[in-house]
């Protein structure tokens, strides 16, 4: 597969709002033998990455980021239903995100690839607030709450959810993961806001995910981000 020519095709048609043709570009590759999530982390996600970054530059013009934007969420939806499902790894994942229709997209593309690989996730997207997401925490028991593709504006409140979550004590054991969005752009906000793992892309959250899984014998042994350096200094 020659990513890079597929992207470059892929990108004119998305701006362009030329669904037949993304579409037929996507087809084309799948029958060539490339798998749906190859597709999606491979093409789909980094477009999504560019057409972002040239829309917060001014180097693509708003009707080109919705054409581009609405698009790419019918192309997800299609390789979704393609996914190969995994088994069962019995681990809840509570999941969220910014408010804006990209951080959205990016989520729903995050949850979609970590539900096939065998997670249970529960993916309200953004503009939830925080008493609510804790509420929830209490009901749903998650092993990991995960901030996924949060925009600049979400940032102070994510750091304030976390601090409350560590005051209280609320469901010891889960992990807190960010990722996308500001948190690739701002280098260790992830950590200073108090996050257990943070990944760049959906690929890197499942390696990152599946590593935690296999050594969260007890809590101390998580790489615990604000609240442990606390600790050791105390």
């Amino acid at each position: 597969m020659n990513v890079d020519a597929i992207i470059d095709r892929l990108f004119q048609a998305l701006v362009g709002g030329n669904r037949l043709e993304a579409r037929q570009i996507v087809d084309e590759t799948r029958a060539s033998g490339v798998s749906a999530e190859q597709i999606t982390h491979d093409v789909l996600w980094p477009l999504l990455e560019t057409a972002n970054q040239l829309y917060r530059t001014d180097q693509l013009t708003n009707l080109a980021h919705h054409y581009a934007t609405r698009l790419l969420r019918s192309l997800l939806d299609q390789q979704q239903a393609q996914y190969t499902q995994r088994p069962a790894r019995d681990s809840t994942i509570l999941m969220f995100c910014g408010e804006a229709e990209a951080d959205e997209l990016a989520g729903l593309l995050a949850a979609d690839i970590l539900e096939a690989d065998g997670y249970n996730v529960f993916f309200a997207g953004g503009g939830v607030a925080n008493d609510e997401i804790l509420g929830e925490i209490g009901r749903r028991r998650p092993d990991t709450l995960l901030m996924f593709a949060s925009g600049p504006s979400d940032a102070p409140n994510i750091r304030v959810l976390i601090d409350h979550i560590r005051d209280v004590g609320a469901n010891p054991e889960m992990q807190i993961v960010v990722g996308g969005g500001i948190f690739n752009r701002a280098e260790g906000l992830a950590e200073e806001i108090g996050a257990d793992q943070w990944a760049k892309t959906p690929e890197q959250l499942i390696a990152k995910l599946s590593e935690e899984g296999q050594k969260r014998a007890t809590p101390e042994q998580r790489t615990v981000g604000r609240s442990r350096r606390a600790g050791q200094a105390a």
